[in-house]
Formats: structure tokens, sequence, C-alpha cells
């Protein structure tokens, strides 16, 4: 296969990209594993299931405050200058760039769809996938249209969110922010079941997540964060281009602002003891606390990158970031395994600080099977097939390969 046709090879990759990208995979699996052990609902209202005073407690307060929305938004814009870079490189290979970028995108959105449906309804694949259709065709504006767009259009679920708040009795959000114990409950049973009794569950919260979630939510968020992360692959941000002196300045200004907002919403929920009438505002303040906090982390991981480019740590968040599809989907299919009835049947059984404790065990494993298997592959096996699936071609795996 000649190289002019193939992706670009693990060489020609930018060290601080792969590493939040690692960074992001890790995070995200801190909350993530609220919705693979409790019910769906503990994840706006945590409340409503399970114990939490003590370290329970504390176990949702450092999640909420230092990883909830923060490594996703984070992976999004990453997503958003991976669009940016791969469309440069095709078009460096003397192939159409948006074509190429488009049966990417279309295959991610059927993954998105087998993993919703077969494995966890929490999937986000396919909200990229279908977002990466529209963001693409604004890759060639300038950083600061793309900047400006990004904002406007994550500011449109917030906004609705907000006059619903206003304009809405709270007896209307009551039955959503706490639902019936009945409820609860048969969601718990459903996911100490069988596979096949999960369904019950799994396909009509995926196919909500997919119709009016993603209309009146996620699309809006996806697709203004993806711009952004565009806006700032574009300026070096991303790419560890910029100066030392800007990225410190980025981890104090994003981690003091970010801090403050989020800090103040956990004071105003638990001010009005939690209760339907807040549900809706506080949610605010965690929202777009999570853009500076991200942009924190952004400036913390490419620092630790030049100071140690070569060190343990960074190597292997390299190398769990160049696996990231393979390390989300394992993610999935450890905790399913674990929390679920086709396996351990957990769901429900553990504590928050028990959840923690997982998701450690998980990293665990993640890690350094992302380090082992890069030494004799060059993609995790999920970036391998997507690879093999846009470009219509046998792509090499094995390090010692010799390319045709």
């Amino acid at each position: 296969m000649s190289p002019e046709n193939g992706p670009k090879s693990p060489s020609e990759r930018i060290v601080g990209l792969d590493a939040l990208r690692g960074v992001a995979i890790l995070g995200i699996l801190v909350i993530n594993i609220w919705v693979f052990s409790m019910p769906e609902e503990t994840l706006s209202n945590p409340t409503i299931y399970g114990d939490f005073s003590g370290m329970n407690y504390w176990a949702w307060f450092v999640g909420h405050v230092f990883a909830q929305q923060k490594f996703l938004t984070l992976f999004t814009m990453l997503f958003g200058g991976g669009v940016v870079l791969f469309t440069r490189h095709g078009t460096k290979r003397g192939r159409s760039a948006v074509g190429l970028f488009v049966r990417r995108s279309g295959w991610l959105v059927l993954f998105g769809l087998a993993h919703a449906y077969l494995l966890w309804y929490g999937d986000i694949l396919f909200a990229y996938g279908v977002c990466a259709f529209g963001v693409v065709l604004l890759r060639d504006l300038p950083a600061r249209t793309l900047t400006l767009f990004g904002v406007l259009l994550v500011a449109v679920p917030s906004s609705v969110e907000f006059f619903t708040g206003l304009t809405t009795h709270p007896a209307m959000i009551a039955d959503v922010w706490r639902p019936a114990e009945s409820a609860v409950r048969a969601e718990v049973e459903t996911y100490r079941s069988g596979w096949l009794e999960q369904m019950s569950h799994r396909a009509p919260a995926a196919f909500q997540r997919q119709t009016s979630g993603f209309l009146g939510y996620t699309a809006w968020r996806v697709s203004g964060s993806m711009l952004l992360g565009m806006a700032l692959f574009k300026w070096g941000v991303l790419s560890n281009d910029r100066s030392a002196t800007f990225y410190r300045r980025l981890v104090v200004i994003g981690a003091v602002s970010g801090l403050a907002a989020i800090l103040t919403g956990v004071w105003y929920i638990q001010a009005n003891d939690w209760g339907a009438e807040a549900a809706l505002f506080w949610r605010q303040f965690n929202y777009w606390g999570s853009f500076p906090l991200a942009g924190a982390y952004i400036g913390m991981v490419m620092l630790y990158c030049r100071w140690r480019p070569d060190g343990v740590l960074t190597r292997a968040l390299t190398a769990v970031g160049r696996t990231a599809f393979s390390n989300y989907i394992l993610q999935t299919v450890l905790a399913t395994s674990i929390f679920y009835g086709h396996g351990l049947g957990l769901f429900g059984h553990v504590t928050r600080v028990e959840a923690f404790g997982i998701v450690v065990a998980i990293w665990a494993i993640q890690i350094p099977l992302s380090v082992l298997w890069l030494r004799y592959f060059r993609f995790g096996p999920m970036e391998w097939l997507w690879r093999v699936l846009t470009y219509g071609q046998r792509q090499p795996l094995r390090i010692d390969r010799v390319d045709d």
C-alpha cells in the first residue's frame, strides 16, 4: 500500500495532543462509572439513589467539581482539533479530505449505534459522528469565527434550559428531577438481569438520547465544543505550539474562573436543598464552568509534556490517547461486565467510593495494556478497523510489517 493513500503514521503524531486525549478518555470514566453502576437519573440528581453522606458525598463532590463535563468537553474539543488535522492530512495525501471524512464519520455513526443498542445507552460516538458531518464544512473558517460560532452553539441549550426554569412551574420538573422510587427500582432490577432483559431500558434510553436529547441538547453542545477545538488547534493550543507563559496563564485563569463557577453551583443547589425549583438553574454553573477548567487541564498537560516529553507518565498517557477509541469501548465492556446482570451483577450495589475504586482498577488495566499493545502494533484494534473502513484498504497493523 502506498503511504500517500494511508493514514498518518504514529511517528507523525503530536505527543501533546495524544497525551491530552489519554487524559480525557481516562477522566471520562470517573463520571461514566456513575451511570454504569447506578440508575441513569443519578447523573443529574445524585440524591435519588445510594448513600450521599460522608465519604460518598465527597466522592461525588470531587467527581462533579473536577470531572463531570470537563473531560467530555476536553475530549470533544480534541475531536474538533482532529477534524482540522485529518482534513489537512487528507489534502496532503492527494485524497478528497471531505470525502474521506464523511466516510469516516459515517462509520463512526454506525459504531455508535452498535455501541448504544448492544452495550450501553450512554454512547457518545453517534453524536460525534453526526455532528462531524456539519462541523467539517466550517473547517476553513478563521479561528476567531469558529470560536464565535462555537460559543453561540454552546449557548443554545443553556439558554433554553435557563428560560425553561424561569417559566415552568417546579411541579412540572419534579417528576424528572426526582423520579418515582418504583421507576428507579425497576431500572436497578433491569440491569441486574440478563443482556436481553436490559434492552427494555437500554433501547428506549439510547433512542431518546439520539432523537429529542440530541436535537434539544447534545447536538448544540457537541458541535459548539468541536468548533472551539478546531479554533484551539488552529491557534496552536492543542499542538503545544504556544509559549510556556501562555499555558501557565491558561492554567491559572481557567482553574480560578472554572472552579469559582462550579463551586458556586454546588453551594446554590445545596442551599436550595436539592429542590426541583433550582434544578435547571444549578446545572448552568457546571455547564459553563467546565470550559475554562478543561482549558486549565490543557495547559497542565502541555506543560507536563514539555517538562517530561519522554517520561513514563507522558508515554503512558500518549499510549492511551493513541488507542482512545479502543479504550472507550473497553471501558464499556469492562464496566458492564462488572455491573450488569450478564456479568457480576453489581448494578446498584456499590457505593460512590467503591465505584471510584473500580475506576482505578480499570485504569490499572487500560494503561499498561495500551503501552504493551503499541509495542507490537501501530494502532489500537478499533482504530485499525476504523481506518480500514475509512480508506477502503487494508492497513498495516503490526509494527514489524513492511509496507508494500
